[in-house]
């Protein structure tokens, strides 16, 4: 537990390029400081893996190695996002870690909050600080939403347009500028100006796309397709292949927009039960991604996902049936960036090979 009188200092998990987003609803909802976890390294994901289960899956050893490294700068309050899968028990699992380990430490695990009921909700709220404004957090959350909102955008159009930039290094360059932008954002009113600035600047860099260009969907499992670390920085790969990356799943769609149970009617032909955790929004997007017409679906997941290993002869069904590649990548702490590189490289050249022959038409 934290001392008394010792200075707050939260800190959540690194997830994609939402650390800022997090750090607004802490410091201006909660009033305490909040620590953005260092980058993710080989040394993260070796901490992680050091004091974890031999058979869990990677994205808890991350958050592990995050936490560890957070204590180890001075984070005295984690944060445990709650999961439809066994992430919901791995908030207890990595707590009762770091005890064991000797940190101490404050820590609001969001899968035991009941979310219907206001007093569970403030009780778990006053982990991070006892003396929190409820109506402060009510306040910041609009800004919080609409930060998240911005980050996917401008996000999307990256993947869409980086791998055709005339000049190289030009997105990669104002998307850093971009993020430092909303470090330190205080308002709503200072999170518009920023958006209409860098949405335009955006916009207005050269790119040299033909007119048609391969596209690849991304789908899988929650924290691997969006952190881009655990998954060998796949996207980019693929845009500088000249490829076009769609990704839906983000916390725009899933958290925002819940779009949980459209996604499930949308499988139904081709999953009639939900697996569970994320593999029917999996399957539904693989299924989207193919009528609309993309050239290949792109699965990521963790080793020992069960649900996306469910997923998995779905997915190959759906490739079977209109005629369109869809491979597979399994990622734990012994995953060799080498033979990512090999495999994405094999599957261009059979999207390729399917552009020049033709798209199949379903069977």
């Amino acid at each position: 537990m934290t001392k008394v009188n010792e200075e707050i200092v939260a800190c959540f998990p690194q997830w994609g390029n939402y650390s800022h987003a997090f750090k607004f609803l802490i410091e201006r909802g909660f009033g305490v400081k909040y620590m953005t976890p260092p980058p993710i390294t080989r040394r993260t994901l070796e901490l992680g893996s050091r004091h974890s289960p031999d058979y869990v899956c990677v994205p808890f050893k991350y958050c592990l190695g995050c936490y560890l490294e957070a204590l180890e700068q001075g984070a005295n309050c984690l944060m445990q996002i709650f999961g439809a899968c066994r992430l919901n028990y791995y908030g207890e699992l990595a707590e009762q870690i770091l005890r064991d380990l000797g940190y101490q430490f404050e820590f609001m695990n969001m899968a035991e909050i009941k979310w219907t009921s206001p007093r569970s909700i403030v009780e778990h709220m006053r982990k991070i600080n006892p003396n929190v404004s409820i109506a402060k957090v009510v306040a910041a959350l609009p800004t919080m939403v609409n930060m998240i909102k911005l980050i996917d955008k401008f996000d999307d159009f990256l993947r869409h347009n980086i791998g055709f930039e005339v000049n190289e290094g030009d997105f990669e360059n104002l998307a850093k500028e971009f993020y430092a932008s909303l470090y330190n954002i205080q308002s709503g009113k200072q999170l518009k100006r920023i958006k209409k600035d860098y949405l335009r600047r955006l916009k207005k860099i050269p790119v040299n796309k033909p007119a048609k260009t391969l596209k690849v969907g991304m789908v899988g499992d929650y924290y691997t397709v969006q952190e881009p670390f655990s998954n060998y920085y796949m996207e980019k790969e693929l845009a500088a292949m000249g490829m076009e990356v769609y990704r839906d799943m983000n916390l725009t769609n899933t958290l925002i927009h819940n779009q949980w149970k459209k996604r499930h009617r949308f499988a139904k032909k081709y999953a009639k039960f939900n697996p569970g955790a994320t593999a029917t929004f999996t399957i539904s997007e693989a299924l989207s991604y193919v009528k609309q017409g993309m050239d290949g679906v792109i699965q990521v997941k963790s080793f020992g996902c069960t649900p996306e290993v469910d997923s998995m002869p779905i997915l190959q069904n759906i490739s079977n049936d209109y005629r369109i590649p869809i491979l597979n990548f399994s990622f734990d702490s012994q995953t060799s960036e080498t033979g990512i590189k090999t495999r994405l490289e094999a599957f261009y050249d059979m999207v390729i090979a399917r552009k020049n022959t033709g798209k199949g038409e379903k069977a």
